[in-house]
């Protein structure tokens, strides 16, 4: 069951990890809910660990208000995806309410992880890996 987006004012902000990109929409609500790409937390993140780390810029943000929390999410993997997601979210809600920048920041969700994969070499297998070497 997907829940229905508000019509009301919302706070937006893009999220990024590696080669994924989530775009977050924050609704002020009665409880958190979370539409990604048409479906639940449950249902697109089914590894709790996933949905944790998707979710954690809300529970340890700690904001005045809950949200309906919408997300447009495309590339990498999912481990990326949820990253993205919380990192999104964390910009959202220094949109929503300016005070919450210092306790968010401070649990480094505003932090653009920069880590992505080295691009190949020519001559080499792989970015550093090298063929085999044989004396003779």
């Amino acid at each position: 069951m997907t829940p229905t987006k508000p019509t009301t004012k919302y706070f937006e902000a893009v999220g990024r990890r590696k080669t994924a990109i989530a775009r977050v929409r924050l609704f002020a609500q009665a409880k958190n809910e979370y539409d990604i790409n048409g479906k639940t937390l449950e249902q697109y993140f089914p590894v709790k660990e996933m949905q944790i780390v998707a979710s954690e810029a809300i529970t340890n943000g700690k904001p005045a208000e809950k949200f309906f929390v919408s997300v447009h999410v495309k590339g990498g993997g999912i481990s990326a995806q949820s990253e993205a997601m919380r990192h999104g979210i964390a910009r959202a809600l220094i949109i929503y309410d300016a005070e919450l920048r210092g306790k968010v920041k401070k649990l480094g969700y505003l932090k653009r992880d920069p880590r992505a994969k080295e691009r190949r070499k020519f001559g080499l297998k792989k970015a550093r890996k090298s063929p085999q070497w044989s004396k003779r």
